[in-house]
Formats: structure tokens, sequence, C-alpha cells
């Protein structure tokens, strides 16, 4: 292990889900989606420690005791403020370092989880924030998102954010306010930003299911995915159709 701050991966993980409820735990090549995210996301190199934050509701103790049967710490805290959720288990854990990660992305890669960290701790001056999907594009696959911040700059955000979309979406109120924060959106070339690989409708899951069903295990890499998915294009149509949501969207089920 690198010798940097302690950086804790933490996974958010309901069941509740708009258009597909239970999705991370939902059965992909014979494991839970939850499992993937955590065994890729714990074969990074610059992550001391991956957790799950999941909510005080009843409805999620199967997220909970998912955690507790692959021996992955889960802290549960409020439904609607995960920025609190995340502060609280930040906290818990001692992270010095946040990498937050959302519990639809079970292709998470650990060697793009360790190139970002390694971005994130060599830049000068050191950064606040960085992530390498923000508003105005990304360029790796929706379904590698990876947002890292410092604790410290967490604990700000966590004490001044105020409209309803920041403290759903955790990290919204860094890049809408980036005079108060030294933050580097995270580019890749060539931009591979328009495929989908995230889970969040039936159709979703039906892609990444056919992706699976390619490989062995799953410890392939997300250049696999690309290199898979340019020789079966007709694989990209199985999601064509689904819109992205926007990140200033909140769930109104409150």
């Amino acid at each position: 292990m690198p010798d940097t701050p302690r950086t804790v991966a933490i996974i958010q993980a309901r069941m509740g889900s708009s258009r597909l409820p239970g999705k991370v735990l939902a059965d992909l090549g014979g494991q839970p989606a939850l499992a993937w995210m955590t065994r890729r996301a714990a074969r990074a190199t610059r992550i001391h420690q991956v957790a799950i934050a999941t909510t005080t509701d009843p409805v999620d103790d199967p997220v909970a005791a998912f955690g507790a049967a692959a021996d992955v710490p889960v802290v549960r805290g409020s439904m609607h403020d995960v920025l609190d959720r995340y502060l609280q288990a930040a906290r818990q854990l001692q992270a010095e370092v946040i990498v937050r990660l959302t519990g639809d992305c079970p292709f998470i890669d650990p060697a793009l989880l360790d190139s970002n960290l390694e971005t994130f701790f060599a830049h000068q001056p050191p950064l606040d924030f960085a992530a390498n999907r923000l508003p105005e594009g990304r360029t790796v696959p929706i379904g590698l998102d990876t947002e890292i911040c410092t604790i410290a700059a967490l604990e700000r955000a966590a004490r001044e954010a105020t409209a309803p979309h920041q403290r759903e979406h955790v990290m919204p109120y860094f890049y809408e306010n980036p005079g108060l924060f030294y933050i580097l959106h995270i580019r890749h070339t060539p931009d591979f930003g328009a495929y989908r690989w995230t889970l969040d409708t039936p159709e979703d899951l039906a892609l990444l299911r056919a992706i699976a069903a390619h490989f062995p295990d799953d410890s392939f890499s997300w250049l696999e995915v690309l290199q898979l998915v340019h020789t079966h294009p007709e694989l990209t149509e199985i999601n064509a159709t689904v819109r992205h949501k926007d990140y200033r969207e909140v769930d109104d089920r409150r």
C-alpha cells in the first residue's frame, strides 16, 4: 500500500430505486451486483478500505446483511441526506480521503481507481476534490464514475450545502462552487463518455449480464469491456434508449 493518507472507498447503496428496485443486489453472473463492486474496488492498491453506506430504513436490511456476510463494513444513515450519510461513514471509518462510488457501477475498474487516485495525490497544489465525471462532460463510460475528496473538504460541504440535490448527490457543492476549492476534472483521451455500463434500468441489467457472460470471472478490465463492445456493437443497442438522469434531479419519494 503506498504511503498516502488513509483512503476509503465508500459505496452508497440502497434497495430503493425508481427505475429498478433492488438493483444493487440483482443477480449478475451468479453474484449480487454489489459483490462485484466491493471485490473490484478492493483490488485497487491505493484504497485502504472499502465500505458500504446504506440507510437506516428497514428496507435496506438486506444491504446491511450483504455487507456482514461479505465482511465489508456497513454504515447506516439518512435516506435522502446522503451527504451527511457519507460524512458519518467517513468519520466512523477514519477516512482522510474519500472515494465516492455508487452501488450501480458493478464494472468499476481497480486500475482506473488507482490512476485517478495517483492523479489526485500527485497534483500541486493539493486538491480538495477530483472527479472523472462533471456536469460539463465525462470521458469514460457511465458506470466508471469516481469522485475523490479530502475529509476536510467533505466536512465543509456538509456544513454549507443546502440545496436538496447537493445533499442527495453528495458532491455537487464542490463543482457548483469552484472558487471555494481546488478541483480537478480528470479526463480520458480518447473520449468514451457515450458508453453506458451502469445499472439503473432493466435494460442496463440486461446489458451488464450480456457483457459478464463473455468473461470467465469478474477480473476483466474496463478496456477489455471496451474491446468487447467494439467487437460486438449490437451490445450497446440493449440500453441505447435509456435516458441518463441529470445530477440535479432528486428523489421525490419523501
